[in-house]
């Protein structure tokens, strides 16, 4: 696509036909990335702004290193911008769950053995960089390191940063302001501080911690094409695989379960009790140095209505709907934020207040849909994986997906292999429960039914 910059048409109010904005992009993660490079695309000039310093650069870089599970939707941004093989060519590709029970016994659970679909874990910097780099290609990109929003103006697009290391006022200005600034996001508190907003936030009772499991001579450690799960009912733990051959895991508890945790022999006691098979992996050394390392995290879910201000400002990605991670749908619901927004911005006809009211009413019921069922996939992870029920309704699923592909999609497949509406993935799922539910209760009639026949049946013949 060309860098060339058209003529613009449009003004500041975003009423008449448009044409170039000025952009500005609170936050260079990947959302903000991905959404200054598709807007760089499409001759837009854009300034990015990261509170942060440059991570391509930065010794140590803060913030969550959590591992990604791309899928789908992720993909699909990212092939638009012309990056999807280049992200896939370093991401290690996980074709299903395998379940560790307290036994050490392990268990396979492919996420689709129909068609071989996979998630692909990729590094979150790594992830970053690759879109950073992409826009040092655009001159329409100007980049703003060490700048913290500190106040917006929504009205006037107006903005005042924090620049490191003085903390000295920096103001800017630009047509539409976008906030891709995380679950805590500045642009979104000065949004719901606005008449019309409605938010609501939700912490949940367990926290994380992140453990590693390196590599043993330079190789894994345990098979690296799954993510690796111990259920334990009421807490769990998981583990991604990194390209340096080690896994990145993820301890998640309630914080009172973790508030008993006070000692390594305390430590080492819990983990020999319910995870038995992972210490000689982690290595209690470093079990105990990375656990008390640091205090274990809250995550949060958070829903807001609408998602823009005007013609002015906007929010994407976790500042429009943070959820707690256990679907692996945060990355992609960011990403797939970008790829609704840039359908509404190929539309030469629509102004930037029609475009912004557009992704609203297009994207609030899906992106609340997925915060949903982020809850709900926690609860699956760490309880029902274990239980017949949940293995018989996946074995059920699998076969009807194969028989029925067009008809019959398994929820967790029309999540993250399709680009199917979250809140029509769940309705779907309900048709089905429905479905399977009344075939169920005719069966037990029919049977039943059966078995009354035949009693009475035997029950003449031996009465005469």
């Amino acid at each position: 696509m060309s860098n060339a910059i058209p003529q613009s048409t449009e003004n500041g109010n975003g009423l008449q036909s448009r044409g170039p904005l000025k952009v500005a992009i609170i936050g260079g993660g990947l959302v903000g990335s991905l959404a200054a490079l598709s807007l760089a695309r499409r001759g837009h000039e854009v300034h990015l702004y990261e509170y942060r310093e440059d991570i391509r650069t930065a010794e140590l870089v803060q913030g969550r290193s959590i591992n990604l599970a791309l899928s789908q939707r992720g993909r699909k941004a990212l092939a638009e911008v012309g990056l999807e093989q280049e992200v896939l060519a370093t991401a290690i590709p996980m074709r299903g769950r395998m379940l560790h029970d307290i036994k050490g016994n392990r268990t396979v659970v492919l996420y689709d053995p129909c068609t071989n679909q996979c998630l692909y874990s990729v590094g979150r910097k790594y992830l970053n960089e690759v879109l950073l780099n992409a826009g040092e290609k655009f001159p329409n990109i100007q980049r703003h390191f060490e700048h913290k929003l500190h106040y917006v103006n929504l009205t006037q697009g107006r903005m005042e940063f924090k620049r490191a290391p003085n903390k000295e006022i920096v103001e800017a200005n630009a047509d539409l302001v976008i906030g891709c600034d995380g679950a805590f996001s500045t642009m979104r508190q000065q949004m719901v501080k606005t008449p019309g907003v409605n938010y609501s936030q939700e912490y949940i009772e367990h926290g994380y911690l992140e453990l590693c499991i390196p590599a043993k001579n330079g190789e894994f450690q345990m098979p690296e094409n799954y993510l690796h799960i111990w259920p334990r009912d009421a807490f769990m733990m998981i583990a991604l695989p990194n390209q340096d051959k080690s896994f990145t895991v993820t301890l998640s508890m309630p914080f009172k379960v973790f508030d008993t945790i006070r000692t390594t022999e305390e430590l080492l006691n819990f983990f020999h009790k319910y995870y038995a098979d992972a210490v000689p992996l982690i290595g209690e050394e470093r079990l105990v140095k990375d656990f008390f390392k640091m205090p274990p995290q809250h995550l949060v879910s958070v829903k807001c209505h609408p998602y823009h201000y005007g013609a002015k400002a906007l929010i994407l990605g976790d500042a429009a709907h943070a959820m707690v991670p256990y679907y692996g749908q945060g990355l992609n619901a960011g990403m797939e934020d970008c790829t609704f927004l840039m359908s509404l911005f190929d539309q030469p006809n629509l102004t930037t207040a029609e475009i912004l009211e557009q992704f609203t009413e297009l994207r609030w019921r899906d992106a609340h849909a997925i915060c949903d069922l982020a809850m709900y996939n926690y609860v699956e992870m760490r309880d029902l994986t274990k239980r017949i029920s949940f293995r018989c309704r996946k074995w059920l699923d699998t076969q009807l997906f194969r028989w029925y592909p067009s008809v019959w999609v398994p929820l967790y497949n029309s999540v993250s292999f399709t680009s199917m509406p979250y809140s029509k993935c769940i309705a779907n799922r309900k048709w089905q429960d429905k479905l399977l539910s009344n075939v169920f209760i005719s069966a037990t009639v029919a049977l039943v039914a059966i078995g009354v026949s035949t009693y009475f049946g035997v029950f003449k013949i031996s009465y005469f």
